[in-house]
């Protein structure tokens, strides 16, 4: 039998007050979503202003990531440079979803919505970093 890691819910906490401490330090308002490996919410913070809207986006963004084990920003790029037959995949083909890698696994994905895309990737990326770095 194979083990593997799994994010906790020390985890997600970790990866969440680094991912809000990224967005106010640049005074942005969004929601966050962090998801398990197979697409499922295990935590999401919509900070004050940010609307329901950007709640539902940042889910799809972290499944996006967490179920390809992909940066949604691949998705995009892919549909940008023509190919639309990826509008048919199971994915947000958006920026701002980065999968969680862990050893070499995907333990789930982190999402954000609410500012310019590469922003959003910004802040899941600060809460990745926070969490490798231990």
């Amino acid at each position: 039998m194979k083990t593997r890691p799994m994010l906790t819910l020390e985890d997600c906490r970790k990866l969440m007050a680094a991912a809000q401490a990224e967005a106010r330090r640049n005074n942005w308002i969004v929601a966050i979503a962090i998801l398990d490996d197979g697409g499922h919410l295990l935590h999401l913070e919509r900070m004050d202003g940010a609307s329901p809207a950007n709640a539902a986006i940042a889910v799809e963004k972290a499944r996006t990531a967490a179920v390809s084990r992909r940066p949604s920003r691949m998705w995009e790029e892919r549909v940008a440079g023509g190919r639309l037959s990826m509008l048919k995949m199971p994915v947000l083909p958006v920026t701002g979803g980065l999968p969680i890698v862990v050893d070499g696994v995907c333990v789930g994905g982190i999402g954000a919505s609410g500012v310019q895309s590469h922003e959003d990737e910004q802040i899941v990326q600060a809460g990745i970093d926070a969490l490798l770095r231990g």
